[in-house]
């Protein structure tokens, strides 16, 4: 029979802690530890409380946990020794029935990883999807984290950890996120499309009306209908847009989403995320014919990213009225311009179409997007949800400094007229500059020598630069500042430059009055609170611009990266996401009645 936590709650500590035998390997001082918190709220709150005491044991106890576990397809798995949970886990992941050549690569990585950490390779082979990885996927994984650094990996092995202990109370308590798992398994399925020269290498590339860009549209809109949305459509500048209606005519909407385009090699869950998660709480609603009192519009939005065209915030900028016309006769790297693009896409590319996109603000109660965090926060904080307190205000160039190209050899130091040079002590001061405010960042992602040559002193260096801080005034004082010690080093160095604003949003504080309603939703999870800026720039900016909005981040996994491959979330993570907006509709649900 499953484990419930009524039964948790009620035993006594010595039989609360066996009941959570297993749960992390041969470490029962953990679920003793943690009995200290009970009565627990929820099943999450109890792996939270689980989390924090390992967080609090200190350094030699957490060394001691990852010692407790037994090598990936080591002597213990060959010998027959393992725990039963571990012995379920490799097995299901296929450990068992490796071939020699795997076997031995294994070994191989066994042995460097512990020559160099000086502990085992702890991985949650059962994967964020709980459904097992591949061995391949759990060789390149290997792979990878053998070359990271010491203190980083400890965190890595600690929180493969505690996803292995989720895993485990999973299966003590007899519950599945399936919520999680529909979610996933349509964010697999819309990875299938990717562009021409990034798919034949395994990669996620979906830029502006694309095939592949399109393909994605139509998968999602598709995938909406089956949901049980109203009407679907695609609009003037490619927006997927569902709409489940209102118990009763004429009221209004709740308008949510987020993009499904992507940057170059990136990963999965950027953007999309916040267009099935409101599409699975659309699922459940139509599945319990369940009408709210409000509308649910959601948009998955175009183009965020700006990848194929300058035009970042596309999608979600056409809702505004804030299309520029100049983008149309902007062209690609292949020549092609966005009116061509859009054409050849089956959509009108004109003004008035587009333009006719632009919602009336008085007929939407807010918008709320829910996306991964893109950060390391809440994964070191063992937190699986997190609510936005504003979105970072920023701003972005594309520069030239111009020097003069010369001979390498026989140019001196201090005759030279170095344009990368130029640009190199500028990136210093950007790093230390932004440091000062403790909440600003900047970053130049761009660093190119037009043919450039190894004996050739840079004559031109082109370069970026993103700045970005939690309010417009901090953010430009730090911009002037920038911009200013940059024609500083040029004047000095003898070079000039150019400078292009390319994008520019304004700051967005969350409206306190959803931001409470998300507060409140993730309060009922038995989830701990923690407020946190965004650095990063949603779709929600745009429509800050005309509306109040608010967002909710869902943990990252892989320390939180985002814009690579290595994105990644849990189905557990997900699920809280999902039954958090959930509570969100059911909030509006009575204060709109």
């Amino acid at each position: 029979m499953a484990l419930t936590l009524d039964q948790l709650n009620a035993a006594s500590a010595a039989d609360a802690a066996q009941l959570l035998d297993g749960t992390y390997e041969h470490s029962p001082w953990i679920a003793a530890a943690a009995m200290a918190q009970r009565p627990f709220r929820s099943l999450a709150h109890l792996k939270y409380a689980m989390a924090r005491v390992v967080a609090d044991a200190g350094r030699d106890k957490q060394l001691t946990l990852i010692r407790a576990h037994p090598e990936l397809a080591g002597k213990a798995m060959v010998s027959k020794t393992l725990t039963a949970e571990s012995t379920n886990e490799q097995g299901k992941a296929g450990l068992t029935d490796c071939t020699p050549q795997e076997f031995a690569k294994i070994q191989q990585l066994n042995a460097a990883y512990n020559e160099r950490f000086g502990f085992p390779f702890i991985l949650a082979v059962r994967g964020p999807r709980g459904s097992g990885l591949t061995r391949q996927q759990i060789i390149e994984t290997f792979e990878r984290r053998v070359d990271h650094h010491p203190d980083f990996e400890l965190g890595e092995a600690l929180r493969n950890i505690h996803r292995i202990a989720e895993i485990r109370l999973a299966d003590k308590f007899g519950v599945q996120p399936e919520l999680g798992n529909l979610v996933w398994d349509w964010q697999e399925s819309l990875a299938e499309f990717s562009d021409p020269g990034f798919k034949e290498l395994g990669q996620l590339t979906v830029t502006y009306l694309t095939d592949a860009h399109r393909a994605a549209a139509a998968r999602i809109a598709q995938d909406m209908r089956d949901c049980g949305f109203d009407t679907v459509d695609i609009d003037a500048v490619g927006n997927v847009v569902g709409r489940y209606e209102a118990a009763s005519p004429g009221a209004k909407r709740l308008l949510t989403g987020s993009h499904y385009d992507t940057v170059r090699n990136g990963g999965k869950y950027d953007g999309r995320l916040g267009i099935f998660t409101p599409m699975a709480c659309v699922r459940a609603l139509a599945q319990a014919g369940r009408r709210l009192p409000f509308g649910i519009e959601v948009v998955g939005f175009s183009e965020e990213e700006g990848q194929r065209y300058k035009a970042t915030f596309l999608g979600s900028g056409a809702l505004i009225g804030g299309f520029n016309p100049d983008w149309l006769t902007q062209k690609d790297v292949d020549g092609i311009s966005m009116a061509d693009a859009m054409k050849n896409a089956g959509l009108p590319a004109d003004l008035q179409a587009i333009d006719a996109l632009q919602r009336t603000p008085s007929d939407y109660l807010g918008f709320v997007e829910v996306h991964i965090e893109q950060g390391p926060v809440l994964n070191e904080l063992d937190l699986p949800l997190g609510i936005v307190t504003s979105i970072n205000g920023g701003v972005r160039y594309l520069c030239e400094v111009i020097g003069m190209a010369s001979h390498a050899g026989t140019t001196p130091m201090n005759r030279r007229r170095d344009a990368a040079a130029a640009v190199a002590e500028l990136a210093l001061y950007v790093e230390q500059r932004a440091a000062q405010d403790g909440d600003s960042v900047g970053t130049i992602g761009i660093l190119n020598v037009p043919g450039g040559s190894t004996n050739v002193v840079p004559g031109r260096c082109v370069f970026t630069l993103d700045l970005r801080a939690p309010n417009d005034a901090q953010r430009d004082a730090m911009v002037a500042d920038v911009l200013a010690q940059l024609q500083a080093i040029c004047e000095r160095r003898g070079v000039r430059h150019t400078v292009e604003q390319t994008m520019r949003a304004a700051a967005a504080p969350s409206a306190p009055a959803w931001q409470q309603r998300w507060e409140q939703a993730v309060d009922a999870l038995g989830v701990p609170l923690f407020r946190m800026p965004s650095g990063a720039g949603h779709d929600a900016m745009k429509l800050h611009e005309v509306m109040p909005q608010a967002m909710l981040f869902v943990r990252g996994q892989n320390a939180g990266i985002s814009h690579n491959p290595l994105e990644s979330t849990t189905n557990e993570d997900i699920a809280l996401g999902v039954r958090a907006f959930l509570g969100l509709l059911d909030q509006l649900a009575t204060e709109t009645q």
